[in-house]
């Protein structure tokens, strides 16, 4: 309803950029014979096109939609993910067929987004005073919990005891207290009974007082789950399917054993903040922030790519504060040098804005970062680890020999990439191009994308 009145207002473009959540449309405007797609600025919600040289139009939330749609379509037609952040116009013809005329970007995320002059939160101070900005990521970010708490249907967070979703939980659960919402959050945590995760989750949970879920991790069930998450995700990226393993299992338990269905996670704050662990290697603060950057720009490649399809498998909505507009916008107009990693921690300033608050312990604000792949099991063994030594003799040497012939295309670097690569084309024939590029870290040699595998990781025991 709102677009309608925006689009007939405005048009498109402002319509599209006054738009303050995650969305992907398409818009029919049979008077002016116009057909309008467009999506979100990260990508948080997917939209795939398919277009083929006489015309023919089709959109669809997952790629998969789009491959057989009949025999009209060209076996050869493209489906592409479509951009983030753009919109894209089409001539609508008497015959049904359409012919593309314009695609324009309407936001990207180092500009201030149009809607921010109807926000709650009020014009910040636009000193980068520490403790000004400080405060100012602190309303921010809780701006950005607030506008998410509507819904109809329970509110859960997952909750791995990491700083990103520690944040989001324990300030969920304060704005609900504030609000009060007539029952108790949920928060869910995955991992095998030693792993990290698992340990600081729930001393997170019991600081908070949210109604606390943990979901046991078996390697078994995830090597069997991994088959069932490349149909899900239709991508065979090494770190994404790793890390989707894990929460695909523990979304399947919440649809299954909870009520909660709209699910709060921290997705984005590593790429706002600089959180990965490779960025102590960064040759420079203007370095750092164009990678941060980057990163923010391919998250529809991976990482909220990965949140979407593992909770929507289940029939979960996932809510993303990291990614607001404002917030993201406002992070990165910051000094390059205020926010690159400082006294050998990475996202130093998110940590030093809730610093002294008591909104989680401590011992999680300092908290190490740990892929969400890594932290559910122990340090001992990763999973990644788990997931090579079965692999191992699954994929045979000689197979391994001959991967850049056999896949030409983004050759499988590694048993388990092959592995991988072999599930996808079985399930999604000549579609390699879906994906453009592994995730791998910058600035390192490093072959693997797990943060165990660099010389600068120091699991958090040895701090």
């Amino acid at each position: 309803e709102v677009m309608l009145h925006l689009y007939s207002r405005f048009g498109v473009q402002k319509m599209a950029s006054l738009l303050d959540g995650v969305f992907a449309f398409i818009l029919l405007d049979t008077a002016n014979r116009k057909v309008f797609i467009g999506r979100d600025t990260y990508g948080v919600r997917p939209l795939f096109k398919l277009l083929t040289d006489d015309g023919f139009l089709a959109v669809c939330s997952e790629a998969k939609g789009l491959t057989e749609l009949s025999h009209t379509v060209p076996s050869s037609a493209s489906v592409v993910p479509f951009l983030p952040g753009h919109f894209e116009v089409f001539d609508l013809k008497a015959n049904g067929k359409v012919q593309s005329i314009q695609m324009d970007q309407f936001h990207c995320c180092t500009q201030e987004p149009a809607h921010a002059v109807y926000d709650t939160v009020e014009r910040l101070p636009t000193s980068f005073d520490e403790e000004t900005v400080k405060s100012n990521i602190r309303a921010l970010f809780e701006n950005a919990v607030r506008k998410r708490l509507m819904s109809h249907r329970r509110i859960g967070c997952l909750l791995s005891g990491g700083l990103d979703s520690s944040l989001v939980a324990a300030t969920l659960v304060k704005l609900a207290k504030e609000d009060k919402l007539q029952y108790p959050i949920q928060t869910f945590s995955i991992g095998s009974d030693d792993s990290p995760d698992v340990l600081a989750a729930r001393k997170v949970a019991a600081h908070i007082g949210s109604e606390h879920h943990e979901v046991n991790f078996s390697v078994e069930e995830g090597i069997q789950a991994v088959e069932e998450v490349i149909y899900h995700l239709e991508t065979y990226d090494i770190t994404t399917i790793r890390a989707s393993v894990g929460m695909y299992m523990v979304s399947k338990y919440i649809q299954q054993k909870t009520d909660s269905v709209v699910i709060f996670s921290g997705e984005g704050s590593d790429e706002l903040a600089q959180g990965y662990i490779y960025f102590h290697k960064a040759p420079s603060p203007r370095a750092a922030s164009e990678d941060s950057v980057r990163l923010l720009k391919e998250l529809y490649l991976f990482d909220v790519l990965r949140a979407d399809r593992t909770t929507s498998a289940h029939g979960l909505e996932m809510r993303v504060p990291f990614l607001d507009h404002r917030l993201t916008a406002y992070y990165l107009s910051l000094p390059e040098e205020m926010r690159v990693p400082r006294a050998g921690v990475e996202k130093h300033l998110l940590r030093e804005s809730f610093k002294g608050l008591d909104l989680i312990p401590e011992e999680i604000l300092w908290r190490r970062k740990e892929a969400f792949s890594d932290g559910i099991m122990s340090f001992k063994k990763s999973w990644y680890m788990c997931l090579q030594e079965h692999l191992e003799s699954v994929v045979n040497d000689d197979q391994m020999k001959k991967a850049h012939v056999t896949f030409p295309y983004n050759p499988p670097p590694s048993k388990e990439a092959y592995y991988y690569r072999q599930v996808f084309e079985k399930q999604f024939p000549g579609r390699a191009q879906w994906l453009s590029h592994f995730w791998m870290p910058r600035w390192t040699n490093a072959t693997d994308p797990s943060a165990r595998t660099l010389s600068i990781y120091k699991p958090e025991k040895d701090q």
